[in-house]
């Protein structure tokens, strides 16, 4: 997929608060339970997701609050809420004020631990909760994902639960850590590595340079590319003969840029996939930043994992993959118009270009930063969502796309010819 959001957070040493012990057969027990459990003492919970841009999208509720999408990242160490509108401040307990740091090429941004909170999701319930708020929604998920994004969250659902994601049916499963038994069906069992709340595997190789490079990767689910690599003390690799510059997504501290190219061939596991699109991020906006951090070359993101059923079984250090045949024979493919969308806050079904990739077939077809692009063929953009909008971006090599412009209140017409650019 074209729009590839990330976040590389610095870990926040939260407040911890102990388990309290309470009779089950309570009918307040469930209000007053500390950390997260399914209702009713559930053994299982399913809970559907929405996929857009490569990003699963969950509902759930903090307080009060109405149904709040938050991107699953299985990394994030603590619940996130980037547009702070969406709350009640005069009913949040603030405390401290924190700066979270990560990937991107801005500076930190300033947050606020908020203590003592409800969230639910579904089936599962979580109270007494510190949640992350930003001051401000510096991140503007919403206008970049396509529809409305008010925070990120994971960790703790890995963390309390066997989590499977079934990309297919989009849907998660949580499974109570002492139910999941695991059989050879279920897929493959892979070893992972569970550092600073973050989840790496070593099972991955690249074929690249006519060498074999075994390497550590991040599984990340809040990332919608496929592939990553980054530069490190042990490995730096080169880049491939053909590459486009571009923006490559959004860290937690503002765009990423860098390089895209295509690897021959990479192992995850026993399953090999060829041509993998792959990012190479500039070392300003990514590499410099995890200096002093786990070793690891790259990660793999939901391009790469959607191909498979996915189950983290933190606890037991452990993975299961099973391919999807139809996915596995798909191609991996990146945008070829060379457009940069973002979506208009209000209604987010107004598109505008956000950047335009140099002597690519939007650059060809004279399209500019800041115009708006108002119909898509016969279409209308008010009829489409960003993750429609990249798909037909993506759909062929010499085709074309007419688009109705509209620029400083001039409306004019543009023929968008695709190209695969790497």
């Amino acid at each position: 997929m074209k729009a590839s959001v990330w976040f590389i957070l610095s870990a926040l040493l939260l407040l911890s608060i102990p388990s309290l012990a309470k009779n089950n057969d309570d009918p307040d027990f469930e209000q007053e339970r500390y950390g997260y459990f399914l209702e009713k003492n559930h053994k299982m919970a399913r809970i559907p997701f929405e996929l857009h841009s490569n990003l699963i999208l969950l509902y759930a509720k903090i307080n009060d609050t109405d149904s709040l999408r938050f991107i699953l990242d299985t990394g994030v160490s603590s619940i996130i809420v980037t547009d702070p509108k969406v709350l009640k401040p005069d009913k949040l307990r603030l405390t401290r004020k924190v700066n979270l740091t990560g990937a991107g090429e801005g500076n930190s941004i300033a947050a606020h631990v908020a203590i003592d909170n409800r969230f639910s999701m579904g089936k599962l319930k979580a109270n007494h909760q510190n949640i992350v708020v930003l001051e401000e929604d510096f991140l503007q998920l919403s206008e970049y994902v396509g529809v409305p994004v008010h925070g990120i969250f994971g960790y703790e659902i890995f963390n309390n639960f066997v989590v499977t994601i079934d990309f297919s049916r989009k849907e998660i499963t949580l499974m109570q850590q002492d139910r999941y038994k695991y059989k050879p069906r279920k897929g493959d069992k892979h070893p992972i590595v569970i550092e600073d709340t973050k989840p790496f595997t070593d099972v991955v190789t690249l074929f690249a340079d006519g060498r074999e490079h075994p390497i550590r990767v991040l599984i990340d689910t809040g990332a919608g590319h496929a592939l990553l690599l980054n530069k490190t003390p042990k490995e730096s690799f080169r880049l491939p003969e053909k590459v486009i510059r571009a923006q490559l997504g959004r860290g937690i501290n503002g765009i990423i840029n860098g390089n895209l190219g295509r690897i021959d061939r990479v192992r995850l596991g026993k399953y090999e996939m060829d041509n993998i699109v792959a990012s190479f991020p500039d070392s300003i906006s990514f590499g410099a930043k995890l200096a002093g951090r786990t070793e690891r070359q790259g990660n793999i993101g939901c391009e790469l994992l959607r191909r498979f059923k996915v189950t983290m079984n933190y606890q037991e250090r452990y993975m299961v993959l099973k391919p999807v045949k139809r996915r596995m024979r798909e191609k991996f493919e990146h945008d070829m118009s060379g457009l940069e969308l973002r979506a208009e806050a209000q209604n987010l079904r107004s598109y505008y270009i956000n950047h335009v990739v140099e002597s690519s077939p939007a650059s060809a077809a004279g399209l500019r930063t800041g115009d708006q692009l108002l119909f898509f063929n016969d279409r209308a953009a008010s009829e489409l969502n960003m993750s429609e909008i990249y798909r037909m971006m993506q759909r062929g090599d010499g085709k074309s796309i007419d688009l109705l412009v509209k620029r400083e209140g001039q409306i004019f017409f543009a023929r968008l010819t695709l190209k695969r650019m790497i």
